[in-house]
């Protein structure tokens, strides 16, 4: 007869009378409480998904042999959980899923290293995650979406396809070390003194940014898809090494804080150029090696100069409206229609008082009136999407990646 050790794949078969005996092979791996966690634990590898039962807690720790577990950590709609922790787990081979996990303040993973995604939503009770260092180093992507916690330092990816942070509402600093980002990051509605530092970003698809206080991308070298800023409190975006915006839009949006804006070195961008409701802007005039644009331009806010000395092509129509004068502007810029911009120069107005009440995007497509860029797939899709949306997609476990 085959030993209860052997049938459970070298789980300790010192589990109480009665109870069914939990095995490193199945599928799932259930656990109840801590008697089926330190079973868990004992395994070395753990192919197939791990799940805690809605109520396993308060305490649930997978310290011990358990170094990997093949498929995704799974807890979901757990509200006795108060601490969840692992001193020997390095890898994750799918999500590593937190949601709706209300009660949960200390989670402590210190060895834990590489996650297939970070997916985390309503975690209201979190204050910070803790993990070794250098912490969290690959990831494909991550989300975390409606928590309470404070700051996110032991998440060090270099390469994402996705990055959504948005309703952290505690959540006041995030440098991260990220180099490439090949989808979308999605920023939005965190703590109202974010300040968001990208030292290491050099390639992105898509970036959306909302309500952040200061935000640093000195790196940052292309630009995928599109490029967009709504609703922040920075008083200045600086990009040196920007030199292209492939396929998308460049759009700053109702930013009221906004002085200036630097893109020096920029050249082309593939969609739309908005610049509309900055109220405190008063010059563009940080675009200057422009020359390509793929969509229209629409330059609408308080302005008292324009200045784009280097644009050879608009594919679509071009607008610049201003509560102030910007007369000796518009005698360069109305020369342009027909030419340079091939679907003319449809307006240049000083004296608008109405020049800051349209915050519509510039089309990248002026023929249909679209978007520009990609928009099925760029991080404008989730721009337009309620927050509601964002937050239903997070509960059901899925990334928000339409943004996103």
């Amino acid at each position: 007869m085959i030993g209860p050790e052997k049938m459970n794949c070298g789980i300790s078969a010192n589990f109480p009378k009665g109870a069914a005996a939990l095995g490193c092979k199945d599928d799932p791996v259930e656990i109840n409480n801590q008697a089926d966690a330190t079973q868990a634990a004992d395994c070395k590898t753990i192919a197939n998904d791990v799940v805690l039962a809605t109520t396993a807690g308060p305490t649930i720790d997978l310290s011990g042999s358990l170094t990997e577990i093949g498929g995704s950590l799974i807890v979901k709609n757990n509200g006795l959980l108060q601490t969840f922790s692992s001193d020997s787990l390095e890898t994750i081979g799918g999500d590593f899923q937190l949601t709706n996990v209300t009660s949960l303040t200390s989670l402590m993973f210190t060895k834990l290293s590489e996650v297939d995604s970070i997916n985390w939503a309503t975690l209201s009770s979190l204050p910070e995650p803790t993990f070794g260092n250098p912490g969290i180093t690959k990831a494909k992507s991550v989300t975390v979406a409606d928590t309470f916690v404070s700051n996110l330092d032991g998440i060090n990816v270099q390469e994402l396809t996705d990055m959504n942070i948005n309703n952290n509402r505690r959540l006041s600093s995030f440098v991260t070390s990220i180099k490439t980002l090949t989808n979308a990051m999605y920023v939005t509605a965190n703590s109202l003194n974010m300040t968001m530092e990208m030292p290491n970003l050099e390639s992105i698809a898509n970036m959306t940014i909302s309500n952040v206080t200061t935000f640093s991308v000195p790196s940052l070298k292309t630009v995928n898809g599109s490029m967009r800023f709504d609703s922040n409190y920075f008083t200045e975006f600086t990009a040196v090494n920007l030199t292209k915006i492939q396929d998308g839009d460049l759009s700053f949006v109702s930013n009221p804080q906004l002085l200036n804006i630097s893109i020096p070195n920029l050249e082309k961008v593939g969609g739309g150029v908005t610049i509309a409701n900055n109220t405190a802007l008063t010059k563009v005039d940080g675009l200057g090696s422009l020359e390509d644009v793929g969509g229209a331009i629409k330059m609408r806010g308080s302005f008292d100069e324009i200045s784009l000395p280097s644009l050879n092509n608009v594919v679509g129509t071009a607008e610049f409206v201003s509560t102030e004068d910007i007369t000796d502007s518009c005698e360069t810029l109305e020369k342009l229609s027909g030419s340079i911009v091939q679907g003319k120069v449809t307006a240049c107005d000083s004296d608008n008082a109405q020049a800051n009440n349209d915050t519509s995007t510039a089309g990248g497509d002026d023929s249909n009136g679209g978007n520009g860029g990609n928009d099925d797939d760029s991080a404008a899709s989730l721009a337009s999407a309620s927050l509601s949306t964002v937050f239903t997609l997070a509960a059901l476990g899925g990334l928000v990646a339409t943004f996103l």
